[in-house]
């Protein structure tokens, strides 16, 4: 038999369930459960359904929503448009976590207006990789009570992720960039790189913002440093792209840096992972859209091929990949095969900047001795 009310005992349940001040509500339609977060703690209905469950579970949001938003029709259809794109923070958040709909959590969730607080109740509501990353990225939750709680989740999951390079990546700068880690948890994640280089792409892609956010972990400065800041001067020339570049290189840092970026190029799984290395260490290196300047460089071939090599790192971007990318959604070791041309000269510019000039990938980046 249809029905387009729910049973009576349930009718009354939720009326006094609502009358109390809740934060959020999640509907479990397998046991078909109502959930409630209480000032007092969590609270349950086991429902009792007089239709086929997933009606049933439309009904119940519908009541929801009504109680809620004044929406008696379920959640609004033009929330649903506009939940990924942040635009409803001129609404009552709390509001919308109370409709039992996960299409509401990730609106409050995408939210410019989200607090602290809210992220508490949408975390209890929707607890997952995607919804932890971009509450993260709000530095009033990442500052206040939820950013250990997310940031812990996301580091504790980040194994889980395996293959999805991509997630790997974005999850790892959400990490980064929060503050939410401490120096031995974000050396932890680093280290995760043995086996996946991907986590080392979102470091190198930290420590590149205007505003940089320093590798974990530092190799020793190159040999060479003093000799090569008393020819170029310290700091070099104004606009002397390549000076600088090199002597970042030849930083306790920069080394680190050279050596993640050439692991990475050694074995990169997909074309995110590449384009977004190649843009990294443009970034790093030089402001990109300057040409290098050795005018009035010391006549040593050694130094001005370093010169050379510095100059094609600070210039590096993916841009060099995209006639290559547009024709090809290879990844793997067929897209390893198409980009020779382009990676292999980069990867030598590296290897020559590195202390103990290797010819193979380079070793994992370790502490200073």
């Amino acid at each position: 038999m249809m029905t387009d009310e729910l049973a009576p005992e349930d009718q009354l349940r939720l009326q006094v369930l609502l009358a109390q001040d809740v934060k959020a509500v999640r509907l479990d339609e397998g046991s078909m459960t109502l959930h409630a977060l209480t000032p007092g703690g969590e609270a349950s209905i086991a429902l009792v359904p007089n239709c086929r469950a997933d009606r049933y579970a439309r009904l119940v949001r519908e009541q929801l929503s009504g109680h809620a938003l004044g929406s008696p029709g379920g959640y609004p259809v033009f929330l649903s448009r506009w939940t990924r794109h942040g635009q409803v923070e001129g609404l009552n958040l709390g509001k919308l976590l109370l409709t039992g709909e996960p299409e509401a959590v990730v609106a409050v969730v995408h939210s410019p207006a989200l607090t602290d607080e809210l992220a508490e109740y949408a975390w209890w509501a929707q607890p997952s990789i995607e919804n932890a990353r971009l509450m993260l990225c709000r530095e009033s939750v990442a500052r206040g009570r939820m950013g250990p709680v997310l940031a812990a989740f996301l580091a504790e999951h980040l194994p889980f992720l395996q293959d999805d390079h991509l997630g790997i990546m974005d999850t790892v700068a959400v990490l980064i960039y929060s503050g939410a880690l401490g120096p031995a948890q974000l050396e932890t994640v680093w280290n995760r790189g043995r086996h996946s280089n991907s986590y080392y792409v979102a470091f190198l892609e930290m420590a590149a913002l205007d505003t940089p956010h320093p590798l974990p972990c530092l190799r020793t400065v190159h040999p060479d440093l003093a000799v090569t800041q008393a020819a170029l001067g310290d700091p070099p020339r104004p606009g002397d792209l390549a000076a600088r570049a090199l002597l970042k290189a030849f930083s306790a840092e920069g080394q680190a840096f050279l050596a993640a970026a050439a692991d990475i190029l050694a074995r990169p799984e997909t074309q995110e992972v590449v384009s977004r290395t190649l843009n990294a260490i443009g970034r790093y290196f030089g402001s990109g859209g300057k040409a290098a300047d050795t005018a009035g460089v010391p006549d040593d071939a050694a130094l001005r091929h370093r010169l050379d090599a510095a100059g094609h790192l600070a210039m590096a971007s993916d841009a060099s990949l995209q006639a290559i990318f547009i024709r090809s959604t290879a990844i793997g070791s067929l897209m390893r095969r198409k980009i020779e041309p382009v990676v292999t000269p980069l990867v030598a510019d590296i290897q020559r900047l590195l202390a103990e000039n290797r010819t193979g990938a380079s070793r994992r980046p370790s502490k200073p001795r």
